[in-house]
């Protein structure tokens, strides 16, 4: 055979073969989990606004909970500390000893509950910890009853476990809350479990300790898990005297309590949280993260340890001061230009807003304050079912500067809509 017919001939096979490997990868299944998960559309926006700046376009984004302050500077100079070439080993898997006392140390000093260090577990960002812990108590079959809305990634994160999610639909009556009356009317035989987020993403409101301990004693009884997520109780309003808001754990010293570094702490990009659950689940939880993570960032949990020392956690406290001031700018500017906000929020850095009254359902609000305006929101849809299209998140954890510019931005949208 001559060399040109040889080498058509080799690529005859060549063009076969790739065509049966084609055919072959299109038999290949994937598994529903991942085929069913919903994109959380907040980072599908962000992904517009990039390409929209990468035009040379400047976008206000409060489409994103990430405070803008970054990690606080003791922490930042702990970590250039640890990164000095030293040797950075594998931790144990719940994370150091050091960081998990200091956890337990903060919920007593701040929030007056003592918890044993041993049932601090350290892991990789808060998400991290709702996976340990959903893999620990939720079985194929299992329901899991939460508020509409809520957090997206929660009800994923349940199907990904062969779980069920039960939403149950809030209103402004309670907060976009739930309530005990509202958790017994959703109550199944397969209920395994309660999540309750206090302060709430993406709402900014939070559940009355009362009425928390109503539905922790509620679920306990009937032999349900409850899971709260508090990773932004540290940015709840302060009460009256002055007090920090309580932790479930004050009601209910058994709950499966969540929280995270990203939010007060401002350090996102670090990928470090901690859950605090019953003894009988730390071991489950241990070989789950031995085999799923084997540890957190052994450098951030070094660096972590300056979070709470002194001058830190005064740190952390203006930042949360500076939050209830931008809030107010948001709420007064939205009225302004006649966004509602049906629920003032009373903690974390969101509004939950109606714009049913502009004419557009909240995905055409999005994209259109987007393309049209450079402002990025996150639309409803990522959170709920029956304020899908009615309710959009707006995230304060912008500079007053950016939020006075986005929402002069959104005055000037909604003049054109109403003219």
């Amino acid at each position: 055979m001559d060399l040109a017919v040889e080498m058509e001939w080799s690529s005859v096979e060549a063009s076969d073969q790739s065509a049966l490997e084609r055919t072959v990868e299109d038999h290949v299944v994937i598994a529903q989990r991942a085929v069913r998960a919903a994109p959380f559309y907040a980072m599908a926006f962000e992904q517009q606004a990039a390409a929209i700046e990468a035009r040379g376009e400047h976008v206000v984004r409060f489409n994103l909970g990430e405070p803008d302050f970054g990690a606080p500077s003791a922490v930042r100079e702990a970590m250039r500390t640890v990164m000095d070439g030293r040797s950075l080993a594998y931790t144990p898997a719940l994370g150091t000893t050091a960081l998990r006392s200091a956890i337990a140390t903060f919920y007593w000093e701040r929030h007056g509950v003592r918890v044993d260090p041993a049932r601090v577990v350290v892991t990789s960002g808060a998400s991290s910890a709702l996976l340990l812990a959903l893999a620990s108590i939720v079985d194929v079959g299992s329901d899991v009853i939460m508020a509409d809305p809520s957090y997206p990634c929660n009800r994923q994160l349940v199907e990904s476990f062969g779980g069920r999610v039960v939403p149950v639909e809030t209103t402004v009556a309670t907060r976009f809350q739930l309530n005990w009356d509202l958790v017994q009317s959703a109550w199944t035989d397969d209920t395994r479990a309660v999540m309750i987020a206090s302060p709430s993403n993406p709402t900014g409101t939070s559940v009355d300790i009362d009425e928390m301990a109503m539905i922790c004693a509620g679920a306990r009884s009937r032999g349900a898990w409850r899971v709260v997520d508090e990773i932004y109780l540290n940015l709840a309003d302060r009460h009256a005297d002055g007090n920090s808001p309580r932790s479930v754990l004050s009601v209910d010293p058994d709950a499966i309590v969540i929280n995270s570094f990203s939010k007060y702490f401002g350090m996102t990009g670090w990928r470090l949280g901690w859950c605090i659950v019953p003894e009988r689940l730390v071991s489950p939880l241990e070989r789950l993260a031995m085999n799923y993570f084997l540890c957190a960032s052994s450098p951030a949990q070094q660096a972590a340890l300056a979070c709470f020392e002194p001058a830190t956690l005064s740190e952390c406290e203006d930042r949360r001061a500076e939050f209830v001031a931008r809030r107010g700018i948001v709420l007064d500017e939205l009225a302004r230009i006649g966004l509602p906000v049906p629920v003032e929020p009373d903690g974390a850095f969101y509004v939950y807003v109606d714009v049913s009254g502009t004419g557009l359902d909240a995905w055409e609000f999005c994209e259109r304050a987007l393309h049209e305006a450079h402002v990025a929101i996150t639309p409803g849809r990522d959170f709920s079912t029956h304020t899908a299209d009615t309710h959009v998140r707006l995230s304060y954890a912008t500079s007053r500067d950016e939020l006075r510019e986005g929402l002069a931005r959104l005055g000037t949208f909604i003049a054109e809509l109403n003219r």
